[in-house]
């Protein structure tokens, strides 16, 4: 029977710990063993933690004294305990679906070339009912060239963490995250993945990734618009990335141009969130970035659209843009007609 190991980072999590950790030891058809990684929590993490580990010998709980934080808590559980063929790092406020593990290591088991399988995942907000996988579900997988992988993904992470089971041997020859991409590291794993194998990509929904109040992403918002510190993680992500993997990249000046350029759309993209929010001095950073990454973008609709927006100001704007919608509306039913 196939094996995985599961990493379950924890800080302050323990309301969630019972779930997640019980989504894993319900997967039919692997044997898994559970590596709860308690960062100095203060909340009951650390009893929760404990008595999981004493009823389950498939769990084994380790505790921090001090706060080590995620980066360094990750690479322990994947480089220094992780043995087994498969490995996958699972948040502690996240959970797995049915089947979810026996699926990905279908698809690796019949692909040696492939270094990860991910999935789609549900998004699970404060008040909403949980999700109800499909029974009798028949998984697919699509196979991925790395090459490719890293064009679909563009200035976007597109792989949930919490549906990422990779090769633990590969892992290792990898390395673990990288302490100066705190907020990104997971982008810039998946594309070191993607050029040392294959990718593969499955349709079935694979975990439930909680949105809430104590989210790490939420520090790089505000008003749910993506400000400048996030696009900047990503920028360097990219950085670091093609200075690195270079050497094996084919047409590397075309790839990094593809991307430079899909960042740049993307803050302003986001800039024009944060004018429709309000939020004009996250709008003006976002909008420099995106002159800076390419400065192309300034002959794009997108960039033309945001700076007739600035020019009219938010209350004007907010007047005409109704009338505008409906005069694009009428264009386009009598286009239809």
């Amino acid at each position: 029977m196939p094996r995985v190991d599961v990493v379950v980072p924890c800080y302050n999590y323990g309301r969630f710990l019972e779930q997640c950790v019980g989504s894993v030891l319900s997967q039919s058809d692997v044997s898994v063993r559970v590596l709860i990684i308690d960062d100095a929590s203060s909340d009951d993490t650390s009893e929760i933690g404990r008595s999981l580990a004493t009823r389950e010998p498939r769990v084994e709980y380790r505790r921090h004294a001090v706060n080590r934080g995620h980066i360094a808590t990750y690479n322990e559980g994947l480089l220094q305990w992780a043995g087994s063929d498969y490995s996958l790092l699972l948040s502690a406020d996240d959970y797995l679906l049915p089947g979810t593990l026996a699926r990905a290591v279908a698809v690796m088991d019949c692909n040696p070339e492939i270094g990860f399988v991910f999935g789609p995942a549900f998004e699970l907000r404060p008040g909403d009912p949980p999700p109800t996988p499909l029974s009798g579900e028949i998984a697919e997988a699509r196979v991925i060239d790395g090459i490719e992988f890293i064009k679909m993904s563009g200035a976007h992470n597109i792989v949930p963490t919490a549906t990422a089971v990779v090769r633990t041997k590969l892992q290792k020859q990898l390395g673990g995250y990288r302490p100066d991409l705190p907020h990104a590291g997971d982008m810039e794993m998946w594309l070191r993945f993607a050029v040392n194998g294959q990718v593969g990509m499955l349709t079935t929904p694979q975990a439930v990734y909680r949105r809430h109040d104590s989210n790490m992403s939420l520090s790089f918002f505000v008003d749910r618009v993506l400000t400048l510190p996030d696009m900047r993680q990503r920028a360097l992500v990219f950085a670091t990335f093609f200075a690195e993997q270079a050497p094996r990249l084919p047409d590397l000046p075309r790839l990094r141009a593809l991307t430079i350029d899909a960042l740049a759309k993307e803050a302003t993209w986001q800039a024009h969130a944060a004018f429709e929010a309000g939020q004009f001095d996250v709008c003006r950073e976002l909008a420099d970035f995106a002159a800076a990454t390419c400065p192309g973008v300034r002959r794009t609709r997108p960039w033309l659209s945001l700076a007739l927006k600035r020019l009219l100001g938010h209350r004007a704007w907010s007047t005409l843009a109704p009338l505008a919608a409906r005069a694009h509306n009428l264009r386009q039913t009598r286009a239809a007609g």
